[in-house]
């Protein structure tokens, strides 16, 4: 273990305190590990700060755009460093969710209507009848969500130049699956208190959701949500840890995949880590192993 790993954080996406607290708990495991780690509060400066420490190996903790969409996989293949999580192709196509569901939907998983529009589009009528959930095509943690509801005005935007997804809103339980090597390892349901959605708040404040792992289901919606999360990771291409969304109704026994996370967060309160230690991988053990699957050409 004489060589360095550099943990990627920060960026400048909206994800970027996400990214810093999972980029320090990551390598705060390492070091526990007896990794040399060094970490790297990268914000356009990714190869410069890579040239100076040289490292063996980088942990992408990165979130976002710039981080999860193949830029800085492909940075990483141009300087020929060996990298965590899912590479060039898997990462971009992943983190375009319009276009993911158009591989899923091929590979015979079940997804919901979605198109892609503008900002202007959407906020001058309508263009999917409610309710419908907006949000932008290629972002993560919850940031920029909206629900429309049946006789809701169309959404106010602070931006009229994004790319959006509009989605049929589907009705239900909120659940994961987190898969590691290709395995799904288990299943989580989130609730968040009064049955409000699953917000940026809910998911990284403390108390903001109670998690409920593993999740009770029936045994054939549980043995789908593991097929279909596997189908996505092998489908999209993606290497590593991933983690497939879902949700699922008990009233009519819709099973929806919703999108699939290359770069799955790692902070305390964070879902992978959680279903790992359930199947009893430590959080030691799973950045290690994350480590030890680094590669070019993912």
């Amino acid at each position: 273990m004489d060589s360095v790993v550099a943990v990627l954080m920060g960026g400048s996406s909206s994800e970027r305190s996400v990214s810093i607290a999972s980029g320090k708990a990551c390598a705060e495991g390492l070091s526990a590990a007896g990794y040399r780690v060094a970490q790297l509060d990268v914000n356009g400066d990714v190869a410069e700060k890579l040239l100076q420490v040289r490292p063996s190996i980088v942990f992408n903790s990165l979130h976002g755009t710039g981080g999860e969409d193949g830029i800085v996989q492909g940075l990483l293949e141009s300087l020929g460093i060996p990298y965590t999580h899912s590479g060039v192709m898997a990462s971009a196509l992943a983190m375009h969710k319009v276009n993911a569901k158009h591989v899923a939907a091929a590979h015979g998983i079940p997804v919901a209507d979605a198109i892609e529009v503008t900002a202007s589009e959407a906020i001058a009528a309508h263009v999917m009848q409610p309710p419908y959930v907006l949000k932008p095509v290629s972002d993560g943690s919850s940031c920029g969500v909206q629900i429309i509801r049946a006789g809701d005005a169309p959404p106010v935007l602070q931006s009229e130049t994004a790319s959006l997804m509009v989605e049929r809103y589907v009705a239900g339980r909120e659940l994961t699956c987190a898969v590691m090597g290709g395995e799904a390892l288990g299943i989580t349901e989130i609730v968040v208190e009064g049955g409000a959605w699953y917000d940026f708040n809910a998911k990284y404040a403390a108390g903001g959701s109670t998690h409920i792992c593993p999740a009770v289901l029936p045994l054939d919606v549980e043995e789908k949500i593991r097929r279909y999360s596997e189908t996505a990771h092998r489908a999209i291409g993606c290497r590593g840890v991933t983690r497939s969304d879902f949700r699922y109704d008990p009233a009519t026994g819709e099973l929806i995949w919703l999108e699939i996370n290359t770069q799955p967060g790692m902070t305390p309160t964070s879902l992978l880590p959680e279903i790992a230690a359930h199947r009893g991988i430590s959080f030691q053990d799973l950045v290690s192993w994350i480590v030890e699957d680094a590669s070019l050409k993912r």
